[in-house]
């Protein structure tokens, strides 16, 4: 079996990859960003519904494309991974489309597939700060986002399965992140090591990926059915472990080896996500910003659909301590399935194709909606009650 090391020399990134992914005249489906890797470029992956391709383009602030209502002024911003993205669709097929064409304003996607909770947390500092800010912004929170925030590398736990493309796919490179200092007990901030387009070629060099990623322990927890143990840093995860609350790593007691790399890998990215979500909180209660935090895992969903209890109730709990507005779509899903006499994996068909379909959608974007109707001051124009006679139509007709 391989060594932990051999597995990180393993995860080098040819040449030519990176050569068309930092091509900007080659469209593809990411482009390099110095500090959360990167972001949305330009693609039509076969990757949508019945056999079809979808068009996927982004605007130069590095959102995805909109055209409902997409010249008026933007309330709301939306940050998160391919589930606010909105991948396997496209533009006009996204929650947010579907949503700004029945409010009448527009509401912008910054959501990039791939993304943890932090890397969707610093592209939302970053924009709030330009003249793209909005009052209202949606962190959307979905599946094993709480584990990519602790990584300093994806492409290392995702190169096994992944298919680059020839560099057109190609994504999960080193970005900032959050990891436990363990003689401190706390989450620090670590900066993108690999913060220009040229320094990106150093995923090319096996000693490299050895160097920067031996010590990153999340990698390792996902690397563990795939190498060695022996070679892994038991004694860092068994620190690690013992500041989060967990049982530690017995290499002796095989039969619940497994499980106890689940439960610190559980845990550790969930403390990052409850850092990450109380961080949130506070830069849009100093700026004067409304945050929403939203929830989907169709794990979770699956498990709510099956009777049985989800994953991440740690996180909701959280939440609800600390009196912070969300919504929950687990919940609206196991609602909905009531009105349905199918199996589990019929009614997810009706709305997911690995990501949500255009139905998938459509379904969020009015699940979401009253929550958002609610939320907003004034609410939007089509929900205002101000006994208007004529509607001013500037601004919606064409010139």
């Amino acid at each position: 079996m391989l060594s932990y090391q051999q597995y990180l020399r393993n995860s080098t990134v040819p040449k030519e990859i990176i050569d068309t992914f930092l091509d900007d005249n080659q469209p593809t489906w990411a482009k390099y960003d110095p500090e959360v890797g990167y972001i949305l470029g330009n693609s039509m992956p076969r990757d949508g519904i019945d056999g079809s391709s979808t068009i996927s383009t982004s605007q130069k602030n590095g959102a995805r494309k909109a055209h409902m209502y997409a010249d008026r002024k933007c309330r709301i911003n939306t940050y998160g991974n391919s589930f606010t993205q909105c991948h396997q669709v496209s533009d006009g097929e996204t929650w947010q489309e579907y949503l700004a064409g029945h409010l009448g304003e527009p509401v912008r996607n910054f959501g990039m597939g791939g993304f943890g909770v932090y890397q969707a947390y610093r592209r939302m500092l970053k924009t709030e700060q330009t003249c793209h800010d909005a009052e209202y912004v949606i962190l959307y929170i979905w599946g094993d986002d709480h584990n990519r925030s602790v990584m300093r590398c994806r492409y290392a736990v995702t190169y096994p399965w992944w298919d680059d493309r020839g560099g057109v796919a190609f994504h999960g490179n080193f970005w900032a992140n959050v990891e436990m200092d363990l003689d401190s007990g706390q989450l620090v901030v670590k900066e993108n090591i690999l913060s220009t387009p040229e320094s990106l070629y150093n995923m090319t060099d096996p000693d490299f990926m050895v160097q920067a990623l031996n010590e990153d322990l999340m990698v390792q927890l996902y690397a563990t059915r795939q190498v060695d143990p022996s070679s892994l840093d038991i004694e860092s995860l068994n620190a690690l472990a013992e500041i989060l609350g967990v049982s530690k790593i017995d290499k002796m007691d095989e039969p619940n080896l497994s499980s106890s790399i689940e439960n610190i890998k559980k845990a550790y990215g969930f403390a990052a996500t409850k850092y990450i979500i109380q961080k949130a909180c506070d830069y849009c209660n100093g700026k004067n910003k409304k945050l929403m935090i939203a929830l989907l895992c169709p794990t979770a969903t699956r498990q709510l659909l099956n009777g049985q209890q989800r994953y991440e109730q740690d996180i909701i709990n959280f939440i609800d301590k600390n009196g912070i507005r969300y919504f929950d779509m687990n919940l609206v899903h196991l609602t909905d399935y009531k009105d349905f006499n199918l199996s589990v994996e019929d009614y997810m068909q009706r709305y997911f194709i690995g990501h949500y379909s255009p139905a998938g959608n459509h379904f969020f974007a009015y699940s979401i909606k009253n929550a958002i109707v609610g939320w907003l001051d004034p609410k939007p124009i089509t929900y205002r009650d101000d006994d208007q006679k004529m509607f001013d139509f500037k601004g919606y007709l064409p010139d």
